[in-house]
């Protein structure tokens, strides 16, 4: 009887193994390349979050002045220099990705995917200048109202 009950028992389990319905994996945050979605999107580093309201005139000012003090070596607008034409860029990348790629361009070329792309094909990593939250928020006003004339 024992062994009756146990024969059952190896039957149900072998059986229950091969049940079609398929158990959920647990769900990651990850991405293939290691990265959440929200940093793919929003890039790697303290800009988590943006607020963009009407150009501000003043603050974009200020940007181009940081510009063409500290991107312009390697940067043209409209033109490839060492780096990519930022024309549009505004358009192609979320606000916090364009700001974290200026506050923290180390990993974000050393672990984004996208950037990764461009050190491909541009060859020379950007390193960082040495600019503030405050200055890489102007900056980004600048590439708006850049954007915002066509």
């Amino acid at each position: 009887m024992i062994k009756t009950l146990l024969g059952i028992l190896s039957v149900v389990i072998l059986f229950a193994g091969c049940s079609k319905e398929k158990v959920p994996e647990p769900k990651s945050s990850l991405t293939t390349s290691g990265l959440t979605k929200e940093q793919l999107e929003k890039g790697i580093g303290p800009v988590k979050s943006v607020t963009l309201n009407p150009i501000d005139a003043g603050l974009a000012a200020k940007g181009k002045s940081v510009f063409e003090l500290k991107c312009s070596a390697c940067h043209k607008i409209d033109a490839r220099l060492v780096g990519p034409p930022l024309k549009g860029v505004t358009e192609r990348r979320k606000p916090e990705f364009i700001m974290n790629m200026i506050l923290n361009p180390d990993e974000m070329v050393k672990k984004h995917p996208e950037v990764k792309k461009l050190l491909a094909e541009y060859y020379i990593p950007m390193t960082f200048q040495n600019v503030t939250r405050e200055e890489a928020r102007s900056v980004l006003e600048y590439f708006r109202s850049i954007d915002q004339q066509d």
